[in-house]
């Protein structure tokens, strides 16, 4: 009987067949420095930029979408104007896209449109971070003079409701002005439901009315 002779896999020696780090140092370093622009890019430099082109600077208010959102008269890359989001507060929808309009809705867009269109605006911008996940611009917004800032105006009388989802410089302000016109009855606050508010602030006012609950008992 022949034995046939046997074969023994060889392993792979590392010192003759390194990983890719070892074979393609420049590759994987040239891979890293592109990751990481990309990164800056997307984050640092267009928070970088905005600040540039809009923080503390006068544009002329073009149009009014809504009670929180306005345009200027500033290109926005591709864009003739600039869409801006006010920061911390959040006014009931007019109709349109999303649905039809909600209770109060209209009358706070109103408010703005008296006090904005085709107005003076400044704007302010907060330092940790200047756009929402859909690109507007977020700002302070201030108008007239002497100058207000129509975050607060829409929050004192009653158009409003403190935006408690994202914390921001003036959340704390802004909490203590919806207290007041709350407790006053102001815009709003004198018939609004429940079930008028929108979803984010009907899960707030029942985890509150909870959170109340449980510490009377």
């Amino acid at each position: 009987m022949v034995r046939l002779p046997s074969f023994k896999r060889r392993s792979r020696r590392t010192d003759i067949w390194p990983p890719l780090w070892r074979r393609r140092p420049v590759v994987v370093v040239l891979l890293v420095v592109a990751v990481a622009w990309v990164v800056y890019s997307r984050t640092q430099r267009p928070l970088a930029d905005d600040y540039d082109r809009y923080h503390n600077r006068t544009f002329t208010c073009v149009r009014v979408v809504d009670g929180d959102t306005l345009d200027v008269d500033a290109p926005d890359g591709q864009h003739p104007t600039t869409r801006i989001r006010l920061w911390g507060v959040d006014t009931p929808e007019v109709a349109g896209r999303s649905g039809p309009a909600m209770y109060f809705g209209p009358e706070a867009s109103a408010f703005v449109k008296d006090q904005l269109a085709g107005q003076p605006v400044r704007l302010v911008l907060a330092p940790q971070r200047t756009r929402c996940i859909y690109g507007r611009l977020l700002a302070y917004v201030y108008f007239g003079q002497p100058a207000q800032m129509l975050n607060e105006q829409l929050l004192e009388q009653g158009y409003a409701y403190a935006d408690r989802r994202f914390p921001h410089i003036w959340a704390e302000r802004f909490v203590e002005l919806e207290t007041r016109a709350r407790r006053q009855k102001v815009g709003l606050w004198e018939n609004v439901t429940l079930a008028d508010m929108p979803a984010w602030r009907q899960r707030y006012e029942q985890w509150r009315e909870e959170v109340t609950s449980t510490d009377s008992e």
